[in-house]
């Protein structure tokens, strides 16, 4: 198959069944905005793929929906923790978070990392599109590769001091819910997408993998999110797979070793790997303070505006590894 810009549409065509009504010269192009991705497309023609597949938009956001929903219910039925914050407010706030991000992501990168795959695919970049490997193990190994890869990433950001003052915006939610996995700096959105587009890019992941990780990665954040617990019977077992609620609110109490835990997104494997596990709070999970484990609660932290200039304002680095959180 050709490498050049003058790939064939049977080529592109299948390349990403399962992308369709994907136009190749308006979204491909914009992987990594208009410049290299435009002259790599130049000479490709726009195609409309088989409609017995849906879309990668519609398949995403259909399950966000579900998800989020059926979470909401859990929380209202089973809620963990009395919220003291003003719940209409941060609720406000968190969500209008989350839909800057998808403003931003989608004029920055239309097509995102699954995208990115298609080109990949395309070209034959990466060892994913050179060996011969099964579509399922393909589809495994990409989930599992770009968890480590996030798994890592969320450790960057707690690490590199400029790099928390981005994330910092996440944690300083002085609750904590579903609606808590929808706030992220733009900032660390753009971030992370540069990076799972290098490493899609890089190791030429399939477009089906890339997209069953995205959804299982706003499914799993979503989820271990939510102000509810699971049955301590069954706790133990979901636990030794993937990361649940009770384990990732330990991530979010403001005494610093309990910050500086418990990095996991999705599978909590790779916390008890590189020795960043967290079995359980110092004090039970109902009293635990949660937010900012460098400054003091603040009125602010759930007000939109004050929230997008958090990583601009603020002056504190890290989050301390002492026993004891600085006052603000």
């Amino acid at each position: 198959m050709s490498r050049s810009a003058g790939v064939s549409a049977n080529n592109v065509d299948c390349s990403c069944r399962l992308l369709p009504g994907l136009d190749f010269d308006a979204e491909l192009s914009a992987v990594l905005g208009k410049g290299l991705f435009a002259q790599l497309f130049q000479g490709v023609e726009t195609k409309q793929v088989n409609n017995d597949f849906l879309n990668e938009g519609i398949t995403r956001l259909t399950a966000f929906a579900v998800v989020l929903l059926l979470l909401v219910l859990w929380e209202r039925w089973a809620a963990l923790r009395r919220q003291r914050a003003h719940r209409p407010v941060r609720w406000r706030t968190n969500l209008g978070m989350g839909a800057i991000d998808i403003v931003v992501l989608r004029a920055a990168y239309p097509a995102g990392a699954v995208g990115a795959a298609v080109v990949a695919q395309n070209y034959g970049w990466g060892a994913f599109n050179v060996l011969s490997i099964p579509v399922a193990v393909a589809v495994v190994a990409s989930v599992l590769l770009l968890d480590l890869v996030i798994y890592f990433q969320h450790r960057l950001f707690h690490a590199v001091p400029w790099l928390w003052r981005v994330h910092r915006v996440h944690h300083a939610d002085p609750e904590l819910d579903v609606s808590t996995a929808l706030r992220f700096h733009p900032l660390e959105s753009v971030f992370s997408m540069i990076l799972k587009i290098g490493v899609v890019l890089l190791l030429g992941l399939p477009p089906l993998g890339v997209l069953v990780f995205e959804i299982t990665l706003n499914a799993a954040a979503m989820f271990n999110h939510t102000n509810a617990s699971l049955p301590p019977s069954l706790e133990r077992w979901v636990r030794r797979l993937v990361v649940t609620p009770d384990m990732h609110r330990i991530h979010h109490s403001t005494y610093g070793p309990e910050t500086n835990s418990n990095f996991g997104f999705s599978l909590s494997w790779w916390d008890r790997l590189f020795r960043t596990y967290r079995p359980s709070a110092r004090v039970s999970q109902t009293l635990m303070p949660i937010g900012l484990p460098d400054a003091s609660p603040s009125p602010t932290h759930i007000q939109l505006g004050p929230v997008l200039l958090m990583p601009f304002l603020s002056s504190r680095n890290r989050p301390r590894k002492g026993n004891v959180p600085p006052s603000a």
